[in-house]
């Protein structure tokens, strides 16, 4: 039995900044490496998983994709993530290396408290916390602290959940990736870089990329050991005994088959602007189209592209939304796609 750590990599970011994105990358391009992947989502529809599953190859085989849904691995270590892990480890052949994503919402610093258990301790080290950052979104202050308090008042007072999720992950990052940057162009990478430093608790590297583009060799392979190095990640819920996530809410709404693309990309990037959703996604049958329509959107910015086949199952639309809670109006959101 060999005594050489599995190294894990935590991948983590806000709700669509592109992990899957990332990860696919990976998978596609592993460098001899054996990969699995665990892959968590805070609705309880798969869509990463599926996205994931679809890049499955002899590196990466189905059977090293495990997927949880409806809910963050941060708050269910000892019920799912730990069995999940060792479930991996226990693959024959053993993976070379495990790639976690961490569902937008999820606070990395619990999940990587886990790493302490004992049955996993002897057995994986935290290789490295790679923190993917929506260049353009971090730029136009979406992660920002709430305006209507400012000055000097207390951090609790002024922090939105937003920024608490976003500031916690930058806290727990060894590198962080500026993601979208062709969208972000270079005023807009120039200003993330300047608002995640001043964020940091200590310099970071930062590396721009496009549609999850970059030399594996960056991000697998850092040795950070980083359960070792826990207090120099610090986080807002330090202290805390438990956490939840109830300022974000999510609802799936199932929709008919759509006459056109185009069409449903407007409804929901009309929904964003009139009811503050942070995050759409999921697959939508387009009539006398035999792919499923992949939708995908971040605020009011929507992405779609046809990705696979429907084959037998039926064609039922299914979108999560995700919003904080006070914007979570489902009736309201059923008529705005309907």
């Amino acid at each position: 039995m060999s005594l050489e750590k599995t190294p894990v990599t935590v991948v983590t970011g806000f709700l669509g900044a592109g992990k899957t994105t990332l990860i696919r990358h990976l998978l596609q391009n592993p460098q001899g490496r054996r990969l699995a992947v665990l892959v968590n989502e805070f609705g309880d529809v798969g869509v990463d998983g599926d996205l994931i599953r679809a890049c499955a190859d002899a590196n990466c085989p189905e059977a090293n994709i495990v997927e949880l849904t409806n809910g963050c691995i941060c708050c269910t270590v000892a019920d799912e993530f730990i069995p999940s892990i060792e479930r991996l480890l226990a693959l024959d052949p053993k993976p070379d290396h495990i790639v976690i994503e961490t569902s937008g919402l999820a606070l990395p610093k619990p999940l990587l408290k886990a790493f302490d258990w004992p049955d996993l301790r002897s057995r994986i080290t935290i290789d490295g916390v790679v923190t993917v950052a929506d260049a353009e979104a971090v730029a136009a202050g979406r992660f920002a602290p709430d305006p209507a308090h400012p000055g000097n008042a207390s951090e609790v007072d002024h922090e939105t959940p937003l920024s608490e999720v976003f500031e916690d992950q930058i806290a727990c990052a060894d590198i962080v990736l500026l993601s979208k940057a062709d969208l972000a162009g270079e005023g807009g990478l120039a200003a993330a870089r300047e608002i995640i430093a001043a964020e940091a608790p200590r310099p970071l590297p930062m590396i721009a990329l496009t549609e999850g583009v970059i030399d594996p060799r960056v991000v697998l392979g850092i040795n950070a050991a980083a359960e070792d190095d826990l207090a120099a990640r610090p986080s807002h819920h330090d202290g805390e005994e438990e956490h939840d996530h109830d300022d974000f809410d999510t609802v799936v709404i199932d929709l008919p088959e759509q006459a056109a693309p185009e069409a449903l990309a407007q409804k929901v990037a009309g929904l964003a602007e009139a009811q503050k959703i942070l995050r759409v996604k999921g697959h939508v049958a387009i009539q006398d189209k035999p792919l499923r329509l992949l939708v995908q959107a971040v605020g009011a910015r929507v992405r779609h592209q046809f990705d696979r086949p429907w084959g037998d199952r039926p064609r039922q639309g299914r979108l999560v939304v995700i919003a904080e809670k006070g914007d979570i109006d489902p009736d309201a959101i059923r008529a705005a796609l309907a």
